[in-house]
């Protein structure tokens, strides 16, 4: 006898809808399961990875992004520039002798306001680009995240789908046994009430891909984009430690620095730089020639306060950074934990259910028909096996959600999605 439908149904679920069509006949004409195990293990980021990243390249967000990093090159620039320039001034007198002055003065940058101006606009620029390293990592977290969601729903979808086709057809049979004597009415409406069941669930299923197409539709403008499951491909790198050289962390670090150098442009923000001047006079037949210097007295304000108030910063800064720090260390334990331990359920999950499902279903199937189990134990052992995939389904949403959000999180996203490229391109 061939394998029931509900098993070749429950089968083509588990392994997903593209591979489901890939099955093999053997001689004596009953389905069996393309080795499709080793086409799970090497999914990855072939292919599709690179058109992906040429759209979110694309997306305003991300040109935003680089605005601002072009922003900063021309703030460095700027601030390398003279802080004074030259001042030209013309006067005359008139009186029993016409006198005539031109005067040209500079003043000078005694308290190195250029290069302290300098330094804190390349921080900046630091500053900003981490920050902007960050950012665009965890918008990759969210947007492969979407695209994630949007293909889990689909697969729930297809599942369910396949199960309603299933459940109308069964109800088929129940009615032609029931027409036959060998099931009972009370059978037949258990039946009838499993089909509305799986109804619902095919409806609930279908607002919960529409809404995953809602928010893939939202965020690129459209709904077909490159994009290939990558489970086989999630990784733990333990040898990226949480310290300033952490993506998430060297912004937080540079702050420190940056308050470390407040202090010294307070200092040369308000240094007393002087002034010297040349001068050219006539007065009436007389020529003369001036040489003068002038030095600001800093006697009613020393800006002792705004100095102090520098210092008081370089703690503030500090305390921040350890703050960020303890928070990702704790996220980092988190991942380092939770990430093999569900790995480790996925693979014990594909064992069970990938190698034993189909038998299972066969024998529940037959043992049904032949009236050896109720139908009511037929149609437990139907909802455990379905709670089965769903289990494995839900186990994969949590794995891709654990380590996006890590690696979203850390800022090591971008640079991993990078080293993909790099990889596909040798």
């Amino acid at each position: 006898m061939r394998k029931s439908l509900i098993a070749t149904v429950l089968l083509g679920a588990i392994w997903g809808a593209p591979l489901f069509a890939e099955t093999l006949y053997s001689e004596a004409g009953e389905i069996a399961p393309a080795p499709l195990l080793a086409q799970i293990d090497q999914t990855g980021f072939q292919g599709w990875l690179a058109p992906l990243m040429s759209k979110v390249n694309q997306l305003p967000e991300i040109q935003a992004q680089q605005a601002k990093v072009r922003q900063a090159q021309l703030l460095v620039e700027a601030a390398d520039r003279p802080v004074y320039n030259p001042e030209l001034g013309v006067s005359y007198q008139n009186a029993s002798e016409d006198t005539y002055t031109l005067e040209v003065s500079q003043t000078l940058d005694w308290g190195d306001k250029r290069g302290m101006a300098t330094r804190v606009a390349q921080l900046e620029a630091e500053i900003l680009l981490a920050d902007n390293r960050l950012a665009r990592s965890q918008l990759y977290g969210e947007l492969l995240m979407a695209l994630v969601e949007q293909a889990q729903q689909a697969k729930l979808l297809a599942f369910q789908g396949r199960l309603l086709e299933s459940a109308k057809q069964q109800v088929a049979i129940a009615k032609q046994q029931l027409e036959a004597g060998a099931l009972s009415q009370a059978e037949l409406q258990l039946m009838q009430l499993d089909l509305a069941s799986k109804s619902a669930d095919h409806a609930n299923a279908e607002q919960a891909s529409l809404a995953a197409d809602a928010s893939v539709l939202s965020r690129f403008g459209e709904l077909e984009l490159p994009f290939a499951e990558f489970i086989g491909a999630l990784s733990v790198d333990t040898s990226q430690e949480v310290g300033p050289d952490l993506p998430a962390l060297a912004g937080a670090y540079q702050q420190v620095m940056m308050a470390k150098l407040a202090s010294q442009q307070v200092a040369a923000d308000t240094s007393a730089d002087p002034s010297i001047s040349l001068s050219a006079e006539r007065e009436g037949e007389e020529n003369k020639l001036g040489l003068g210097l002038s030095i600001p007295i800093q006697i009613r304000n020393d800006y002792r306060e705004a100095k102090a108030a520098a210092g008081t910063q370089v703690a503030i800064a500090e305390q921040d950074y350890l703050a960020r720090e303890r928070s990702l260390t704790q996220a980092a334990k988190l991942f380092h934990l939770s990430l093999p331990r569900l790995q480790q359920r996925y693979r014990e999950w594909r064992e069970l259910v990938l190698t034993s499902g189909a038998g299972v279903q066969d024998a529940l199937s037959q043992q049904w028909r032949a009236g050896d189990i109720s139908t009511s134990d037929y149609l437990q052992g139907q909802r455990q096996l379905a709670n089965s995939y769903l289990a494995g389904l839900s186990l994969e949403s949590a794995l891709y959600r654990s380590w996006l959000e890590w690696m979203g999180q850390s800022g090591q996203l971008e640079n991993y999605l990078q080293r993909q490229l790099g990889r596909e391109g040798v």
